[in-house]
């Protein structure tokens, strides 16, 4: 199948029709191939969007029904797992493959920072994944195969800075680092499909909504950071391909399911020394928060109802779905919650349980993406409370580098300083997710987002 040019699949995540126009290299794509809104899977979010893309599938066909989920069998809730092999439906990388050994060919594919990276079915990965320590330490890092590709990424452009990919100093280096590297491994390596995962307008909008951002400024900014890979592509002959997963909404408030559900005695928590820790077997219903989204893990049908009574009538709260319900929004899964409950536009939903600060669990003050069970943007800010947020992570730094245990506890706990959200599907078409390709275009009118894998399976084969 190598006799097609090679594609590089560029995801950039937040771009939408309204912001295209502020990114003059990106609308020289769109102008010279074509670009269609997409329909948005729900939940909007990046890991079901994603596996989406991937498979072509709903999430109740690929089973990635959100960022985390609860494991069932461990009674653990976990976010932002990177295993390929939690993807339930064959991802387009192992199709070509397929298809292009039934031909008599090789094809040979590049996944840099694209999300399920673990496992993948790949020729060439790079992926965060820093180091943990039995002391609780951790070291940024990132990991790939073939074995020294990172070392050698590293060694040209300097260390990834991973400070900047996720936290309060989430920002553009990390996209330019992402951007550079990829336009190394296409010149060096000549993959035949190149996904690349470009994060920076997930931060910004998120912290301050997209009407409180100087959004031209940070497309213009994504757009010069695409500048190296675009060379890179023109210079292999490779056709460039555009995605995104979702736009972002302005918010005005977040709602505490679980502290609703604790209220009534639904959900218990287990005090401790550290804080108080959520109670998954003992609690009769509680809430995986997911941006807009959130799925509801109960333990009878008794509990469903009386949960999905109580919720239903919450502010906010637009709409409970049960059981079959869910099959409406594609998400009929048994990984997904016995209820699944989607915002008001202008709301999303807090992870807390806790009903006093006091008790907070000390992972909550933290950047801890797998200890807490939710999706936490709070890590996107420096406490405002603390009179120097950034020197007392410089202490913690010294004390950490000095072999005292200790926690980088510079996070709010204020879920109102967030103004920005995303997890439902677009109310306008210039609001949407879009693609950005070449070759034969679609009938007119947004594609639903299930369609993108056949699209650039076609493209991939020369069918």
């Amino acid at each position: 199948m190598n006799e097609q040019p090679p594609i590089v699949w560029i995801n950039a995540v937040g771009l939408t029709p309204r912001l295209l126009p502020q990114a003059p290299r990106l609308s020289a794509l769109a102008r010279t191939g074509w670009m269609r809104t997409l329909e948005e899977v729900v939940p909007a979010v990046t890991c079901t969007a994603q596996a989406t893309f991937l498979t072509g599938l709903p999430p109740q066909g690929h089973g990635i029904v959100g960022n985390g989920w609860l494991f069932r069998e461990t009674g653990e809730v976990r976010f932002w797992q990177q295993s390929n092999a939690l993807l339930q439906a064959e991802p387009i990388y192992r199709t070509a493959r397929r298809i292009a050994a039934e031909r008599g060919r090789s094809f040979r594919t590049a996944k840099l920072f694209w999300w399920f990276n673990q496992g993948a079915d790949v020729d060439l990965s790079v992926t965060p994944k820093p180091y943990y320590g039995a002391d609780g330490n951790k070291v940024f890092g990132i990991t790939g195969t073939p074995e020294g590709l990172c070392d050698r990424l590293e060694s040209k452009l300097g260390r990834f800075p991973f400070h900047t990919f996720w936290g309060p100093s989430a920002g553009l280096p990390c996209t330019d680092w992402i951007a550079r590297a990829s336009a190394e491994v296409l010149r060096s390596e000549r993959p035949d499909l190149t996904l690349v995962y470009l994060p920076h307008l997930d931060y910004d909008p998120q912290r301050f909504g997209p009407s409180g951002t100087e959004m031209p400024r940070l497309v213009r900014e994504l757009d010069d950071a695409c500048a190296p890979l675009l060379d890179a592509a023109r210079e292999a002959g490779a056709r460039v391909w555009v995605v995104s997963e979702y736009g972002h909404v302005d918010v005005k408030r977040a709602i505490y399911l679980n502290r609703i559900l604790r209220g009534v005695g639904l959900l218990t928590a287990r005090p401790g020394p550290f804080g108080e820790v959520l109670d998954t077997f003992g609690s009769r219903a509680f809430a995986v928060c997911d941006h807009q989204v959130a799925h509801i893990y109960c333990r009878s049908r008794s509990d469903r109802e009386e949960a999905r009574s109580l919720l239903a009538a919450t502010s906010g709260v637009a709409q409970v779905l049960a059981g079959e319900e869910r099959a409406e929004i594609g998400l009929d899964h048994p990984r997904s919650g016995e209820l699944v409950v989607l915002s008001d536009p202008d709301a999303w939903f807090a992870y807390p349980y806790w009903i006093d600060d006091r008790e907070a669990p000390d992972f909550a003050r933290t950047v801890d993406i797998h200890r807490k069970p939710g999706y936490d943007p709070c890590e996107l800010f420096f406490d405002p409370k603390l009179a120097w947020p950034k020197g007392r992570a410089i202490r913690r730094l010294i004390q950490k580098k000095l072999g005292f245990r200790t926690l980088f506890d510079v996070i709010p706990l204020d879920a109102g300083l967030v103004r920005g959200s995303h997890g439902l599907q677009a109310e306008r078409d210039e609001d949407r997710a879009l693609l950005i390709a070449d070759g034969p275009p679609p009938m007119p009118g947004p594609i639903p987002m299930t369609e993108v894998h056949g699209i650039l399976l076609r493209a991939i084969a020369g069918a």
